[in-house]
């Protein structure tokens, strides 16, 4: 019998009365002020505000002014275990993650070892069973070691547990190999995940290739490094079938591709991540190495057909590809530093201040993008029904406060949004029916 996709922590269920909220859930087509009973971890009742007493024993939380969300889901982060868990380990990202609003996350396996055992996946499985604040799934590597050559054990990792196969991190530069992986991803379940990279075209590079890049001198990256191989990868999902995922899209011509491969029936799905949305090259022109990540900020055209895709649901979900480092290892000169940044504490705040206050997205469809990575990966999809299993985020909406200024949960302070001023803080999370975080001043009304 194979495992559980995701890995509940150890946290109990709650019990919670959370009075006069605003409840927006898109595909429950809920767009009003509510009470809400948390009983057990369960969603027991949705009444009219101001309707409901707090049972014996029930914690009550006065949302009036607040909206209720269904927790979001984010099926691309590194939490570094095993290996390097001084970058992040299974307790501080899944911290994170819940201080973000996240009622669950999938960890990727470039750690320390490779991810590409059932032995090594059941023992992270066991561990994050006891440490993590929010379900946790694994995904399993494609192949050995992330060397691209030999495929791994994919049927085993499947009925241990694995989410799907990736070597993220990596491309799988041979044809041949993706082939296999496509051939066996139809045997065994799952979803392949794919960082799209042409190494021949990426190799000692630091940034975007084009004006910024020029003008500082150093190495750049060619968006057809991505759009090349995304456009091999659609063109063998399309020979073998298979079930792909586009990992962290940043040009237009992958975009293009999506779309045009999604309109021919390929069973294909695609993520953005919040800095290659609200960001552009022209953010590391201070080569602060906070803004170096892979693949590398793009132009402001790549950045408006993201938002568009975004829009129209030819990129079905936001992903942050949360990929901590440790300090020392982020100040060097910029060519040096590894690339990437965290992002699941500042997710939600960013895209809010940086696309709905703007106008360019409702929030419902961005509630919508931030919890549709679930059902992509065969997933139960956070709902405020009665009889659902609680995952709920309580924001403010009109609360406005500055990315990192009282410090972070995650272990790494490298978070490309440090310093902004957001609008929209989670003030309260519930995973898997559990309070997985509450915001240092936000504090009960009434217990009973």
């Amino acid at each position: 019998m194979r495992a559980p996709l995701l890995v509940p922590g150890p946290l109990p269920g709650a019990d919670l009365l959370l009075r006069e909220v605003h409840v927006l859930d898109p595909r429950e087509r809920i767009d009003a002020r509510h009470d809400v009973l948390v009983r057990r971890g369960e969603v027991a009742q949705i009444a009219a505000p101001g309707s409901l007493g707090a049972p014996e024993g029930v914690e009550e939380v006065q949302g009036h002014g607040r909206h209720l969300l269904p927790a979001f889901f984010d099926p691309h982060v590194h939490l570094r275990t095993p290996g390097q868990e001084h970058k992040e380990d299974l307790e501080t990202g899944t911290r994170a993650a819940a201080a973000g609003g996240f009622g669950a996350v999938i960890a990727m396996p470039n750690t320390e070892p490779v991810l590409d055992s059932a032995p090594l996946l059941r023992s992270l499985r066991d561990r994050a069973a006891r440490e993590a604040r929010v379900p946790v799934g694994f995904m399993a590597a494609i192949t050995c070691g992330l060397h691209g050559e030999r495929l791994t054990e994919m049927a085993e990792l499947r009925e241990e547990g694995a989410t799907g196969f990736t070597d993220d991190g990596l491309p799988v530069v041979s044809a041949g190999v993706l082939r296999r992986a496509l051939i066996y991803q139809r045997l065994v379940g799952g979803v392949l995940t794919l960082h799209e990279e042409d190494p021949s075209l990426s190799r000692g590079g630091c940034m975007r290739e084009g004006p910024v890049s020029a003008a500082l001198g150093l190495a750049g990256i060619p968006s057809a490094s991505e759009s090349a191989m995304v456009a091999r990868d659609l063109a063998l999902t399309a020979h073998e079938g298979g079930r792909v995922h586009i990992q962290h899209l940043s040009c237009a011509r992958s975009v293009r591709a999506i779309a045009a491969a999604r309109a021919a029936g390929l069973r294909v799905s695609a993520e953005a991540s919040p800095h290659h949305l609200l960001l552009t090259e022209e953010e590391a022109r201070g080569l602060d190495t906070r803004m170096k990540m892979n693949p590398p900020l793009g132009s402001e055209q790549d950045r408006r057909a993201l938002i568009a895709a975004l829009r129209d649901g030819t990129i079905q979900c936001v992903a942050t590809d949360h990929a901590p480092h440790a300090r020392e290892e982020k100040e060097v000169p910029f060519e040096q530093a590894p690339m990437g940044t965290t992002g699941l504490e500042t997710a939600f705040a960013a895209l809010y201040s940086g696309l709905v206050l703007t106008g360019e997205l409702s929030l419902g469809v961005l509630v919508e993008r931030m919890t549709a990575g679930a059902e992509l990966f065969e997933l139960p999809v956070a709902r405020i029904a009665p009889g659902a299993p609680a995952n709920l985020a309580l924001v403010d909406l009109e609360e406005e406060w500055v990315a990192g200024a009282q410090g972070w949960e995650s272990r790494s302070d490298g978070c490309c949004f440090a310093g902004r001023r957001l609008q929209g803080r989670v003030l309260l999370t519930v995973a898997a029916g559990a309070v997985a975080y509450r915001e240092r001043v936000f504090s009960v009304v009434a217990a009973a």
